[in-house]
């Protein structure tokens, strides 16, 4: 058995597992993010023995730890490059720190890159390869698996389609200009949340609709009240929501011309919006400019593995790794 731990900006998971697609326990917390990385690292010290404890397993069983860190990681040193959302993780020598406290051997892998390898494997992805693994919320990550191997580049990651520049419409310009921007500055969930408050602020009989059910206060505008607006046939809530969409449309083109891979599998908090408000829009969007002789070689479906896809990757890597 395996301890796999998720470490996110917002959200920190342990799971017990054989590695095999199956959790014999889980537990969650949230991140406290002005805590910063010594408030997780607490957390995962306090989180260990209460997860044992609940599931009636000793430590004895466990026979390594496998991590999916919310951001780039080194394989060479086994240490964090670098957070883009918690202070305090800068090179800091994770998979040797788990060792020292748990005395366990560790494998340490991008939290996108893992949760490619658990659909790959057990999910969504299962039987095709390449899959391309996308995970739309906070952020946007990437991740490539390749016959059930993660794709790794030169040891500091790939496929982090996040940080690809697009061309983003300056919609506060009245001709039609763009800049150009790492994709997830205008389609990741905070991305999107922005775009909206900085539009309904300014044009607010226009988001009516859309700023009624939070009493005109922008700053309680979030994916959840942005979906219910589109879902209720807004339409400029649906047309603000298209520019996103578009310009995520553009990346995934460049993913197929790049890569051509067999499956994108997209999962991630922004991802539950569903098949009418993102997927069916996505895969019409895709298709009109996907590069013509690739054209019938890709699907577009959502993960399967929920919110524990990350855990599943992490207890999948230890195994690959440690067994």
């Amino acid at each position: 058995m395996y301890l796999g731990i998720e470490i996110g900006g917002t959200k920190l998971q342990l799971g017990l597992g054989d590695g095999d697609g199956a959790l014999h326990a889980l537990w969650r917390g949230a991140v406290v993010p002005t805590e910063g990385a010594d408030g997780i690292r607490r957390q995962i010290e306090a989180a260990i023995p209460e997860l044992l404890a609940g599931a009636k397993r000793k430590r004895e069983d466990l026979r390594g730890v496998g991590i999916g860190f919310g951001g780039p990681v080194d394989d060479a040193t086994r240490a964090v490059i670098k957070s883009h959302q918690i202070q305090g993780w800068d090179a800091f020598p994770l998979a040797d720190w788990i060792t020292d406290i748990t005395g366990l051997p560790a494998v340490l892998g991008n939290d996108a890159d893992v949760a490619g390898l658990a659909e790959a494997l057990f999910g969504a992805g299962k039987g095709f390869s390449p899959i391309f693994y996308i995970t739309i919320g906070s952020g946007i990550g990437g991740g490539l698996i390749i016959n059930g191997e993660i794709y790794r580049g030169c040891g500091r990651g790939a496929a982090e389609i996040g940080h690809l520049r697009v061309s983003i419409p300056d919609l506060n310009q009245p001709c039609d200009t763009s800049i150009l921007a790492p994709l997830e500055t205008i389609s990741s969930g905070w991305g999107i949340e922005k775009l909206f408050r900085e539009h309904a602020s300014r044009n607010p009989e226009s988001f009516y609709a859309l700023m009624q059910p939070v009493g005109g206060d922008t700053n309680k505008l979030t994916m959840r009240t942005i979906a219910e607006a589109v879902s209720q046939g807004d339409r400029h809530s649906r047309e603000l929501l298209n520019v996103s969409l578009d310009c995520f449309a553009e990346a995934v083109c460049h993913i197929i011309a790049l890569l051509s891979p067999r499956r994108i599998v997209i999962g991630g908090g922004v991802s539950l919006m569903g098949e009418a408000l993102l997927f069916q829009p996505l895969r019409r969007m895709v298709a009109e400019r996907v590069f013509k002789p690739f054209a019938d070689c890709y699907d577009i479906v959502p993960a399967a593995l929920g919110e524990e896809v990350v855990v599943h990757g992490a207890l999948a890597l230890a195994r690959k790794r440690l067994a």
